[in-house]
């Protein structure tokens, strides 16, 4: 069927949601709240096989940017090696995972929702909407509104259209960590380029790899049981992130310490949060995708994957459903107990970053153990996440 489509949000899932639905053949806005430049922009993620082949159904190469990042190497702040793990098994033509700078992406995906002649329209920050049964009218905080036959609520953690769907709904949940990192050069680590090295250190966590040029990317996972205000994170400068970060590194064997005094500017630390299970993800004919629907623990790298999925599912069922609540009815079934098992997947393994000096010896332990056992066995317990594929051409059953 024929829509016109009103997107909240332009980022990641919004501005995919949108290429998703072009090639579906339906028409699409992007309502993006802020301007072009995007918060952590300076920050990086890494996209796993299945994120990149979901981006290839859609025409989106992401060859274009970052570097290949096919395996992890995890230590303990002692300098003990723990084991290794795969991002996934390669794509047929031998793609592995790809680390890329969140503004690079960005930008990829926005030049090509431009290139198809996608319109998106900026200073456009949702403050309400509602329904008929046939059409959405959206309001936004400039006194602009705009009118379709459908919402996507692709505007993240704070979503307000998850609000408007359901008033009731969970808001985000603080996890204790916060984020920051850096990029450093003139600075070896020891390691081949691409290799993901995570570091589960005495005090805090640290990963990094190198880029083939040489740059070493990293980021670190400090723990703050008390949420800090917006006003505090802003009042501690990229040189007391610096000291503090030289502190918490200080004892802990690897080139963290190296790497954290080597950088050029200390990323603002931001907040990691989540969003318990969303019991309702669409009403009449709004509905949210992406972190608005479920926000997961960037442990284990999958939440931006899971939002690149939830793009092409969601385009897939408006084109092979007879009407608005059939596809959306199809697309909760399709995508909700993967997302929510990732969620649950990540939450656990976030847990064990912010661990206390007495319960670090038997994560150690558990982990080595394990990694042992699995590579002595050749298997892998997060196949499920990498092997997902979405099949473009496979038509989707509202009724399966």
């Amino acid at each position: 069927m024929t829509y016109t489509s009103l997107i909240a949000g332009g980022g990641i899932a919004g501005t995919l949601s949108a290429i998703a639905l072009h090639k579906a053949g339906i028409a699409a806005v992007v309502h993006e709240a802020y301007d072009r430049d995007a918060d952590n922009a300076g920050a990086f993620l890494t996209l796993s096989v299945n994120a990149l082949h979901a981006l290839r159904t859609l025409g989106v190469d992401a060859g274009e940017i970052g570097f290949a990042t096919p395996r992890m190497a995890l230590t303990s702040g002692s300098g003990r090696k723990l084991g290794e793990l795969r991002y996934g098994d390669p794509l047929p033509d031998g793609t592995v995972s790809r680390t890329v700078k969140r503004a690079d992406l960005y930008r990829l995906l926005r030049l090509h929702a431009e290139r198809l002649g996608v319109p998106i329209e900026y200073g456009k920050r949702l403050v309400e909407a509602e329904s008929d049964g046939r059409r959405v009218l959206a309001r936004f905080a400039d006194g602009g509104t705009a009118e379709g036959d459908l919402l996507i609520g692709a505007d993240g953690l704070w979503s307000r259209t998850r609000e408007i769907i359901d008033p009731r709904a969970p808001g985000v949940r603080y996890s204790g960590l916060l984020n920051t990192g850096g990029y450093a050069r003139g600075v070896s680590t020891g390691a081949e380029p691409g290799l993901m090295c995570a570091i589960f250190g005495r005090h805090a966590f640290f990963a990094h790899l190198t880029h083939p040029d040489g740059e070493v990317w990293w980021a670190a996972n400090l723990t703050r049981k008390a949420e800090p205000s917006r006003a505090e994170l802003a009042a501690t400068g990229p040189e007391e992130w610096r000291a503090h970060l030289l502190g918490l590194f200080r004892d802990d064997e690897g080139p963290a310490a190296g790497l954290v005094a080597a950088s050029g500017k200390i990323f603002d630390a931001w907040k990691t949060y989540d969003v318990p299970a969303v019991p309702r993800w669409h009403r009449d004919r709004m509905i949210v995708i992406g972190d608005a629907a479920h926000a997961t623990a960037p442990s284990i790298g999958q939440g931006a994957a899971m939002a690149i999925e939830d793009t092409v599912v969601l385009a897939k069922c408006l084109r092979d459903s007879p009407g608005v609540t059939a596809a959306f009815t199809a697309y909760e079934r399709l995508r909700r107990a993967r997302v929510e098992r990732v969620v649950a997947q990540g939450n656990s393994t976030g847990g064990w970053k912010g661990l206390g000096p007495i319960a670090r010896i038997p994560r150690d332990l558990i982990m080595s153990a394990a990694l042992k056992r699995m590579a002595r066995r050749g298997e892998d317990p997060s196949r499920w996440i990498y092997d997902y594929r979405v099949d473009w051409e496979e038509p989707v059953r509202a009724d399966a």
